[in-house]
């Protein structure tokens, strides 16, 4: 649409199904890199991925035109078509239901980037599923337990 302006950052989280650990270390650069195509194929800028064996975590930038929903569809699907392919996983490997989305300002990009890129050392800290429901909570979004990842933590 002609006049049509915006810059829109989102950072995605979503987990391995039953948020089992099978992002294994050595295939994790060839998925990531897999992802970034995927994005970049989209017309979607991707400024950061990373993320622990269980988890991701993306920073990217959207277009108008493209919907979050329909692009972190499209990464999930594919991506995991592209592990069971290679065959990068010994046990059977699934993206878990939903994914978690939040809005940054630009002024925020080289943190969130930061962020992302120190998860092995930030978990050390904190759990995945702290440091979701703190995203939830400083995001102020309304959720029900029951509808949150599959957490078996406890």
């Amino acid at each position: 649409m002609a006049n049509t302006y915006s810059q829109l950052y989102a950072h995605v989280i979503f987990a391995v199904k039953n948020r089992e650990a099978l992002i294994r270390e050595e295939f994790k650069e060839e998925l990531y890199k897999y992802i970034s195509g995927i994005v970049n194929h989209k017309g979607q800028k991707l400024f950061a991925i990373n993320g622990m064996p269980d988890h991701i975590h993306i920073l990217l930038s959207l277009s108008p035109d493209c919907p979050l929903s329909e692009l972190v569809r499209e990464i999930k699907k594919s991506s995991n078509g592209f592990i069971k392919e290679k065959g990068l996983s010994k046990f059977p490997f699934a993206w878990q239901a939903g994914y978690g989305a939040f809005s940054i300002g630009a002024s925020q990009i080289s943190k969130v980037v930061n962020y992302i890129e120190n998860q092995e050392k930030h978990h050390t800290k904190k759990s995945f599923e702290d440091e979701y429901r703190s995203f939830l909570e400083n995001y102020q979004v309304d959720f029900k337990d029951e509808y949150l990842f599959e957490f078996f933590d406890n």
